[in-house]
This record gives structure tokens, C-alpha cells and sequence, in this order.
């Protein structure tokens, strides 16, 4: 082929690139189709303004009838005296009653334990000491405080707080993810919610506290967390030509 014959042919080439719109495949989309799918935790505190008490009594007697009675003395003394306190019956709630036999090392049956549990809700906190002292007393010897919680009565706002932080934390996983693929985000497609686990009540003074304490019960509420967790997936796209992602992943594989 002659030189000139050479030239004619890659000038054609060129041109016909040109007229067509060709682009070098480096500048073209990302070809990626799918979803991130990421969890995001937020989490607030607040003062709480609730305390619940795990109360109960206990009574050991011979027969089931002496032992139903001496409990059942005991917990509406218990009773009377957080009324007398300031709560009001939408405060007390009967916990458990239980009734169950002892017995010998020969299986023989010598006697009943009752149990009666109540569950009482505080919500003037300086005073939350004084009643449960008030209330352990009254109860006598069959007295027991299992323990007790705390809680913020209204926590609508903070929810909100801690929600769209637990969001906003999500979004960053996402971003950070989708950028490691060379892509971006695209719309959310679904959002759920993670149940928070149960509340788990703090012991005060043992499982087994009885009444005779010569001082009201220390009562320090501190701070109530309260943490939201979300799953969100967003739907993965590719990123416009022409477009630098910052933050991509590098030789390493490992975001920037």
C-alpha cells in the first residue's frame, strides 16, 4: 500500500468517528443494576420523668388459705400506702400471684408460699424514694422490691431526633458504598424500621430487698437513651459520563 493510499484511509477513519458521534469507552455510563441496602443507627438522651417499681410480697404459712390471707394483707397495706403517697390506681397494676408448695426432703408437703406482685408507677421522681420506703415498710416483712426502671413519658421528639439521625447514618453507608462501585444513588425503595429490644428493669438492691432500711431508697434516674435503628435500600445507578466520582475507590479497593 502506498504511503499516500495510507494516509487517505486513517484521515476516512477519523472522519467517520466523528460523524457518527463515537465517544472512547472510558467516557461512557457505568453499566450497573441492583441496590444498596444499609442499616443506621441514631441516639439521643433525654432525663427521665417515669419510675416503675417491681414490688411484690411474700408470705410462707402452713396452709394455702393462711398463706393467700397474710399476703393479701400485706399487698393492700403496700396498696393504701402508695395512694396515700400521691399515685393513683392507673399507677398500681397486680403484677403475677403465685402459690406453690414446699416441701421435705421425702417430698412431703409442710407448707405454702404466696406471692403477689404489683407494679407501681413514679412520676414525681424527687419523691420516688420516700414512696417506695413508704410502700417497702408498709409491706412488712413480706415486702419485696424486685427492682425498678426508668422512663421518658413523652419521648415523641426525641424519637424524631434519633430517627433521622439513624436515616442520615444510613445515607452515609450508602454513599460510601455506591461510590466503591462507581455508581450513585438512585430513589430509596423501601425503609424499615428495627423494633427496639425490651426495656431490662435496674436491680435496686437485689432481687430480694426487704423492708427495715432506716432512710428513703437513693433514687438517681441519670439519663434515658434512646437509639432507633433503620434499614434502608436505595437502588443503584450509574453514574452520567463526563462525571468524577470523589471518594472512589482506588487501587486499593478501598474508598478514598
Amino acid at each position: 500500500m502506498s504511503r499516500s493510499r495510507a494516509v487517505a484511509l486513517a484521515t476516512l477513519v477519523v472522519l467517520s468517528s466523528a460523524l457518527l458521534g463515537l465517544r472512547p469507552a472510558a467516557a461512557a455510563e457505568v453499566p450497573l443494576d441492583g441496590s444498596i441496602v444499609v442499616t443506621g443507627t441514631g441516639e439521643v438522651s433525654g432525663r427521665p420523668d417515669t419510675l416503675t417499681a417491681d414490688l411484690a410480697v411474700e408470705t410462707n404459712e402452713s396452709t394455702v388459705d393462711k398463706a393467700m390471707s397474710s399476703a393479701t394483707a400485706a399487698a393492700t397495706r403496700m396498696r393504701d400506702a402508695l395512694l396515700h403517697a400521691g399515685l393513683t390506681e392507673a399507677d398500681l397494676q397486680t403484677a403475677n400471684v403465685s402459690v406453690a408448695s414446699q416441701r421435705d426432703d421425702r417430698g412431703t408437703v409442710t407448707g405454702y408460699t404466696v406471692t403477689q406482685g404489683l407494679s407501681a408507677t413514679i412520676r414525681n421522681l424527687p419523691q420516688a424514694g420516700p414512696v417506695l420506703s413508704q410502700a417497702i415498710a408498709a409491706g412488712g416483712e413480706a415486702a419485696r422490691l424486685n427492682g425498678v426502671w426508668y422512663a421518658i413519658e413523652d419521648d415523641t421528639a426525641l424519637l424524631a431526633e434519633a430517627r433521622g439521625k439513624a436515616f442520615a447514618d444510613a445515607r452515609a453507608k450508602a454513599e460510601l458504598y455506591a461510590r466503591a462501585a462507581g455508581g450513585q444513588l438512585g430513589p430509596v425503595v423501601s425503609v424499615r424500621e428495627v423494633p427496639a429490644g425490651d426495656v431490662v428493669p435496674v436491680p435496686a438492691g437485689g432481687p430480694d430487698y426487704r423492708s427495715g432500711m432506716d432512710a428513703p431508697i437513693p433514687i438517681e434516674p441519670g439519663r434515658q437513651r434512646l437509639t432507633v435503628t433503620v434499614t434502608v435500600e436505595w437502588s443503584l445507578q450509574p453514574v452520567p459520563a463526563g462525571v468524577s466520582l470523589r471518594g472512589s475507590a482506588g487501587t486499593s479497593g478501598r474508598p478514598s
